[in-house]
Order: C-alpha cells, then sequence, then structure tokens
C-alpha cells in the first residue's frame, strides 16, 4: 500500500517512516496547524509583544523609573499583561513576561525585571 502526502496527496517514496513527499510539503502543512487561528489571539500576542519592547528598551539597566506620558507616546498599551504581582506589603506589580512595571504617584511607574 503506497501511502500519500497528507499535505498535496503525491506519492511518497523513502523511508517507510516518512510522512511527507517534500520539506516544502511539511513545512505548509506544519504552517497551516500551527497558524494563530483566530485574530483576536494574533492582535493580543501583537500588543504584549509591543508592551515587552517597549519595557524592554525603556529600561536597559533592569530598574528605572519613568513617565506614563513617555509609555503611552511610545504606544504603550497598559490593558495587556501577563500577569499581576503582589508583594507582602501589599505593593502590585504588572509583568509582560519578565519586564514589570508599579505605578507610582503622580503619573510616574517604574519599572523592573524579574530574574529567572
Amino acid at each position: 500500500m503506497q501511502k500519500q502526502c497528507p499535505e498535496c496527496g503525491d506519492k511518497i517514496v523513502g523511508r517507510i517512516d516518512k510522512k511527507f513527499c517534500s520539506d516544502a510539503c511539511r513545512n505548509s502543512f506544519n504552517n497551516s496547524v500551527n497558524k494563530d487561528s483566530k485574530n483576536l489571539i494574533r492582535n493580543t500576542n501583537n500588543r504584549l509583544r509591543k508592551n515587552y519592547r517597549i519595557l524592554e528598551d525603556l529600561n536597559p539597566d533592569q530598574k528605572t523609573k519613568t513617565s506614563r506620558a513617555k509609555l503611552i507616546e511610545k504606544g504603550f498599551d497598559f490593558n495587556y499583561f501577563t500577569s499581576i504581582y503582589t508583594t507582602k506589603a501589599g505593593t502590585i506589580y504588572y509583568f509582560v513576561y519578565d519586564q514589570g512595571y508599579l505605578p507610582l504617584e503622580g503619573e510616574f511607574y517604574a519599572l523592573v525585571k524579574r530574574e529567572s
């Protein structure tokens, strides 16, 4: 019995455990399976990625202070973050992966990087 390529339907020649007829078919199949199926997921990931890059750019020394205006000017969206960390003292840090920010008084933010 001849096996068929799940992407193009051509006959598969070669090793017995081979699943695709070519690298192009394998890549095409995997790209279609792994793509973000919904715009919501893709857009959320893009906003998280943008927020991360902004925090990383403004915080080269692992700990700094910046203004809300500067974050907004660069396009930061405060609605998108990956986790919240609350200290024992009740201070709330918002994190985008390992880059975090802490709201301070007077429209300022402390930027931090979480250590691994």
